[in-house]
């Protein structure tokens, strides 16, 4: 099974900027969707932004034009810059990847998922 790992969480303070990466551990499905998600204590997991093989991506409303998402096929890495952060946006952040397209970032169809990384943003 493919591992996941995140790094690039940390602190920072309202309108201030993050860079998230994950790297996997092998190569992938030939067609697939990465993606990023959110989790705090007590609430579900949900869809920040995703990305298809073939470069379609998606994103939650919330973050729609102050996230990016992107990857590095020579190094099996995605990221996710994130610019003018909200208190909001404070959370655990996690990779995933699953076959075949993105699904809407539902949770429940990603089968590889990273440990996470703590972002939290002070106002």
């Amino acid at each position: 099974q493919v591992q996941l790992e995140e790094s690039g969480g940390g602190s920072v303070q309202a309108g201030g900027s993050l860079r998230l990466s994950c790297t996997a551990s092998e190569d992938y499905y030939p067609y697939y969707c990465m993606g990023w998600f959110r989790q705090d204590p007590g609430n579900e997991r949900e869809g920040v932004a995703g990305i298809e093989s073939d470069g379609i991506q998606v994103y939650a409303d919330s973050v729609k034009g102050r996230f990016t998402i992107s990857r590095d096929h020579a190094k099996n890495t995605l990221h996710l810059e994130m610019n003018s952060l909200k208190p909001e946006d404070t959370s655990m952040y996690y990779c995933a990847l699953k076959g075949g397209g993105c699904d809407s970032l539902d949770t429940k169809r990603f089968p590889n998922w990273g440990q996470g990384t703590q972002v939290t943003v002070s106002s």
